[in-house]
């Protein structure tokens, strides 16, 4: 009888051991949830600034190419010739 008891309370102390770790890996786990969370918004603001900054600087480009650079000059005249293109259709989808 004395070896049953001696079974069940080392059973126990697993038992309590294993709950005990696996509080603990819920806790660790949440944790690690709660930091991908975060590093995705990080990683969504960072895209979006990114995109920001690229439209930027795209805008910068067709600028210095109007005010005479030579530098971009037919990236923009091909930009120009595009909304023109797109006025054109604009206004025979208006006069039909």
């Amino acid at each position: 009888m004395s070896d049953l008891s001696q079974l069940v309370d080392s059973l126990e102390d697993k038992i309590s051991n294993v709950l005990h770790k696996n509080g603990e890996l819920a806790k660790n786990n949440q944790g690690l949830t709660a930091q991908l969370t975060e590093l995705k918004n990080q990683q969504q603001k960072i895209l979006t600034d990114l995109n920001n900054w690229k439209d930027n600087y795209e805008t910068l480009k067709l600028a210095n190419s109007m005010l005479g650079s030579n530098q971009d000059k037919r990236e923009t005249k091909l930009k120009i010739n595009a909304l023109i293109r797109e006025l054109d259709h604009c206004i025979a989808y208006i006069s039909e």
